[in-house]
């Protein structure tokens, strides 16, 4: 992992398959975020269900400032489902 340029977007596989957590796992079957500290203090995350996908690469300021808004509240709207829609037909 010491050779590869290590990116926003990348697959997740190249970062190997050693140091992933899912912090955030719970009763949800499984399906979760998992997390690994890369050796320069940045932070990956990937879905679990799709281990090969993107990895999204953060810094360490970026993740605190991401935990301590939640923490604080200000994520809180992505708990709530969004309305459902009904789609509105045209009739001519």
């Amino acid at each position: 992992m010491d050779r590869i340029r290590i990116y926003n977007g990348m697959p997740a596989n190249e970062l190997g398959n050693e140091g992933w957590h899912k912090p955030w796992s719970g009763g949800n079957g499984g399906e979760c975020v998992e997390a690994m500290r890369l050796k320069d203090g940045r932070v990956a995350l990937r879905q679990s269900t799709d281990p090969n996908g993107p990895a999204l690469i953060y810094t360490q300021r970026e993740m605190v400032s991401f935990i301590e808004g939640a923490k604080a509240g200000h994520a809180d709207f992505l708990l709530t489902a969004a309305p459902c829609r009904r789609a509105e037909r045209r009739t001519a």
